[in-house]
């Protein structure tokens, strides 16, 4: 059984905010320092405007710093020049000029002035007044061209005019001989300004963004640089002169069309940062080889198919990123860069690491996954360096292992012929009809090769639903079992279709095989018919899922070519407010559910599983073909220590339901495995999909569930939903007859025997609204489970796959005296929630707001994710009442309501909701009560690598008036920061109503942000 990893995207998330974090500080802390310089020691006074009026203090003639950013300023007042003879700092960003205030050209004493985030559309010639300005900012507007007056501020160090609309600089500009810092990025600069190279002291340079494609030869007249950065301008190549820049500290390159660098490349001796990532790169660059002070190399998005053993000699290096690449090997001096701190290499074609990886040791940034990685196993590679050395350093003292197993999954409808298939490919006779839930069976299915199938038939009931994903994991071969007698065209998604988008959304790139059954009841021009319409289909299907894909991957393209300043502009435009670094999180999203499509293979198979067998050799024969194809499943023929080996056929050999760590520890010994190598064997077994063992759940940690089919059997009592075979498990071992009694079964809290019919009446209740005790539940798992320990383990088991959850009351005390109930949230039928539960206000009289997050499915909601949804929040929330499609609850006092919406006539998309309500000084506590939620449900969504779904926050107003289709704002405002000064947003389905900004943005972000 496959369960989920625990430590995915919202750890890396952080992992890499943090990197980031770390690289801008690094870069632009001498900026820091200047300013903090220019401000240190003077008298500070913030002032806040009043209906946008601003009322000046009568001791304003002292203050030397003043604050009048987010006032929605449209002009200073004339007395403002007169007042401040010593004002030196002055910050009017995030206001409304249209254009510099006459009284700046006052204040002739001013060394730092802000007006960014405002609506200027030029500059002042009078602002060449401020003769002793140093530093200058006024990026975020709409600025077409700068006076020429702008060279008489010859103080100045950093200027600041990025995202603006400059097509050019003035020749003047040239005269800014002292200044340090320019950033010019995102403008409309068509060629390289050469008033640039004339600074001769310029250190920090930013142009990315803007519309030229190449550099100039003299590039090399800006000695004095040491932060470079040019990302995202399309050029094809670097101007050997560039190599004369040996100042150069950091050099941003990502974005462009380079397929290689200048050879003198490697006289950069002070190049400590270089970013490469997102070019045209097929060889690695050889020129970079010698730089070898380089501290951070970027690589991400190229085309490199090979890295050189030379890479040792950048000794130096911390992090290293060559994700996303065709890398299929790794150079064996790769581990003698022992001060790498990052390695990312995702998404390459790494099937072998090299030896003694461990030395790697300092590596705390390790990501390799989507790499057909078989020694060591993708397993043990995904649980990061540390377990790679233990697997290395076991394959060093034992010997090498290498058997055949691969896991096969038969899956379809109840009807369609599973179980009878797996019986004939596998030449067994068994007695009994279908498939009673989940089945596990081992099939040699080649003796000569010791080739042995994992086959899992997945039940078609939709019982089990919540249940079937778990078994769903990369690395297997899928068989899709298709009745063709009772297929019809129009019945394509519920035989077939629904079954792919499931696969699809659950193991991306998956293996699939579409068997037809039941051909010997359908007549030749029948079989071929629906065989080939079958095919046809599947085509048609999976191009109109490939069309809507690419249509969002184009809308994210335009809006990220677009800039950020124009999607924050208004709340019309697509995406609006939504960061760079989000739309790239979504950009690369969809661009993985591009490629990572499903292997369906062709053509459909017919077959007959009764009287003459049709087809069935011809089947096991592609099976097997298909599983001893490399490229399609390199993990069949890992190599694995022979310790690793026997340890798991000592565990198969147990009758157990479960061992304690001593008991597994004595395996291991046998096995030649010492208890300090023991956990990770385990962990590689756990993550392969043949035991459970969870080493982070302190209440599983100390036990391993090495008997699956048991634990199998168990899931099967629980998802039959059929009275009259759930009664006869609890009578089993009963007394039966008429009005009989249940011998000593167990007691009530009065210490009663309970009756037949009081056994009914738990029945009853399990079956229409999910809850039982743990006396029935030990009394339904027998014999697969024998002892009050195993009841207690399988429970914290069930619990920690979303199965169930334990209700108490609020004094911890189980309700019914000592026995504790469980709730299973799948069973729960009723249409309405319990009468007493939290509502929420519809009414416009009331005065408070709704917080609505919606999470809309439009191919696929996942099977079992509100059940799951709702154990996982049980912990957050108290008062709670289910219902079939909603739960409500409180968070403290705060009212939470979860909400599944199935697709209605004219809605294709499913969508499940979290809505808080509180008054708008209050909605603080809503955003308190919510956010908890969407981050569980964020990380069971986290399972799901390829589905796609959104994320809106729903317009308050539009709600408020009962609108049918509110505005949804976009759900990556929930991981970013309020924007300052903003405090209102339009809502674009009413321009008059004014949506308050707390109602939009969470007031601390949350950990991730939706695909």
């Amino acid at each position: 059984m496959r369960t989920l990893d625990e430590n995915q995207e919202e750890q890396e998330e952080e992992e890499r905010r943090r990197s980031e974090r770390l690289k801008a500080a690094r870069l632009w802390r001498d900026a820091a320092l200047r300013s903090r310089k220019l401000r240190s020691g003077l008298r500070q006074l913030t002032l806040c405007a009043q209906n946008q009026q601003l009322v000046l203090p009568e001791d304003i003639s002292e203050v030397e710093a003043l604050n009048l950013g987010n006032n929605s300023l449209q002009e200073l007042p004339e007395e403002l020049g007169s007042s401040l003879n010593k004002l030196r700092v002055l910050e009017l960003r995030r206001n409304k000029f249209t254009a510099a205030p006459r009284v700046l050209c006052e204040l002739g004493q001013l060394v730092e002035l802000d007006m960014s985030h405002n609506c200027l559309r030029t500059l002042s010639e009078g602002l060449g007044q401020l003769r002793a300005l140093k530093k200058l900012c006024v990026s975020h507007n709409k600025i077409q061209s700068l006076p020429a007056q702008i060279g008489a501020l010859q103080a100045l160090e950093e200027l600041d005019i990025s995202f603006n609309l400059l097509h050019g600089l003035p020749r003047s500009f040239s005269s800014l001989t002292r200044l340090r810092a320019l950033d010019a990025d995102h403008n409309q600069l068509s060629q390289f300004p050469v008033e640039i190279l004339a600074l001769g002291q310029l250190e920090e340079l930013d142009l990315s963004g803007n519309r030229f494609v190449a550099l100039p030869a003299n590039i090399w007249r800006l000695t004095s640089i040491k932060v470079l950065w040019l990302s995202s301008l399309r050029m094809a190549s670097l101007p050997e002169t560039f190599c004369r820049l040996q100042n150069l500290e950091s050099l941003m390159l990502d974005g462009n069309r380079l397929s290689a660098l200048p050879p003198s490349f490697g006289l950069l001796q002070r190049l400590k940062m270089m970013n490469l990532s997102s070019n045209q790169l097929q060889v690695f660059p050889q020129a970079l080889l010698g730089v070898c002070g380089l501290e951070e190399l970027y690589l991400s998005r190229n085309r490199l198919s090979h890295v050189p053993e030379e890479i040792s000699q950048l000794g130096r290096l911390v992090n290293l990123w060559l994700d996303n690449n065709s890398i299929t090997r790794l150079p064996d001096s790769i581990v003698d860069l022992e001060n790498l701190e990052e390695l990312v290499l995702q998404g390459n074609h790494i099937a072998v690491l090299p030896d003694n990886f461990g030395k790697l040791s300092r590596v705390n940034i390790w990501k390799v996954k989507d790499n057909p990685l078989i020694q060591p196993p993708y397993e043990v590679c995904m649980k990061g360096i540390p377990y790679i050395a233990l697997y290395q350093q076991e394959l060093a003292q034992s010997q090498l292992a290498v058997k055949p197993r691969l896991k096969l999954v038969l899956m379809g409808r109840k009807d369609a012929g599973k179980t009878l298939l797996r019986r004939s490919l596998m030449g067994t006779r068994e007695d009994g009809g279908g498939n009673r839930g989940v089945e596990l069976v081992h099939w040699e299915a080649d003796a000569h090769r010791k080739l042995t199938f994992m086959v899992f038939d997945l039940s078609g009931n939709p019982n089990f639903d919540l249940v079937k994903p778990f078994f769903l994991s990369p690395g297997a071969l899928y068989v899709l079992v298709v009745n063709l007698k009772s297929y019809v065209p129009k019945s394509f998604h519920d035989h077939v279709g629904r079954f792919l988008r499931l696969l699809c959304a659950k193991v991306p790139h998956a293996v699939v095989f579409v068997v037809g059954t039941h051909a010997d009841l359908c007549g030749e021009a029948e079989l071929e018919e629906k065989t080939l319409d079958i095919h046809r289909r599947i085509g048609l299907q999976e191009e109109a899922d490939v069309r809507s894909l690419g249509r969002l991957a184009e809308e994210v393209e335009l809006a990220l070519e677009q800039g950020f300043s124009v999607r924050s502009s208004s709340p019309h435009v697509l995406f609006y407010g939504v960061s760079d670094r989000n739309l790239r999180r979504r950009r690369a999203q969809l661009d993985f559910l591009l490629k990572r499509r499903l292997q369906v293979l062709s053509p459909v198979l017919s077959v007959s599983c009764t009287g003459p067998q049709r087809n069935i050799q011809k089947l096991r024969e592609k099976l097997l073909s298909v599983a001893e194809h490399r490229d399609i499943f390199p993990n069949l023929h890992r190599v694995l220590p022979k310790s690793w080996q026997m340890l798991e056929e000592l565990l198969l050999q147990s009758s157990e339901l479960w061992l304690s760590w001593w008991s597994a520890a004595r395996l291991g010994l046998q096995a030649g495995l010492t208890e300090e190598r023991l956990q990770s064997a385990l962990s590689y077994l756990h993550e392969s999909g043949k035991l459970l063992y969870f080493e982070d759940s302190p209440a599983l940690k100390e036990h391993v569930f090495h008997n699956l089919p048991r634990v199998i059997g168990i899931l099967n009592v629980f998802f039959q939903r059929d009275r009259s075979m759930l009664l006869d498990r609890l009578l089993s071992e009963g007394e039966r007859g008429g009005r009989g009694r249940v011998s000593l079964v167990m007691q009530d809290k009065t210490g009663e025997n309970l009756e037949v019919t009081h056994l009914q009446q738990h029945l009853v209740a399990f079956l229409q609204h999910g809850l039982l005790p743990s006396g029935v539940i030990r009394l339904l798992l027998r014999p697969l489970i024998q002892t009050q320990q195993d009841l207690h383990l399988i429970m914290e088991l069930l619990q920690k796959m979303g199965v169930c959850y334990c209700v108490r009351t609020p004094r911890s005390t189980p309700p019914n005296g000592g026995a504790a109930w469980f709730k299973f949230p799948s069973y729960v039928s009723s249409e309405e929630p319990q009468a007493g539960a939290p509502l929420l206000p519809t009414s416009p009289l009331f005065s408070v707001e709704q917080l609505h997050i919606q999470y809309s499915f439009p191919f696929l909601f996942p099977p079992g994710l509100l059940a799951r949804f709702s154990v996982q929040i049980d912990r957050h929330v108290v008062h709670r009442s289910d219902s079939k499609n909603q739960i409500l609850a409180y968070r403290g006092k705060v009212p939470v309501v979860v909400s599944h919406q199935p697709p209605r006539a004219g809605q294709q998309a499913e969508t499940l909701s979290i809505i808080s309500h509180a008054s708008l000084p209050n909605m603080w506590t809503a955003w308190q009560a919510v956010t908890p939620l969407v981050e569980e449900l964020d990380a069971l969504l986290q399972e799901w690598p390829g589905l796609l779904y959104s994320v809106q926050i729903l317009c308050s107003k539009c709600l408020r008036r009962g609108a049918q289709s509110p505005h949804p704002f976009p759900g990556e405002l929930l991981s970013q920061p309020r924007p300052d000064g903003l405090t209102e947003i339009i809502c674009p389905k009413n321009g008059s109503e004014r949506v308050d900004v707390a109602l939009v943005y969470p007031p601390t972000p949350t950990a991730c942000s939706p695909k």
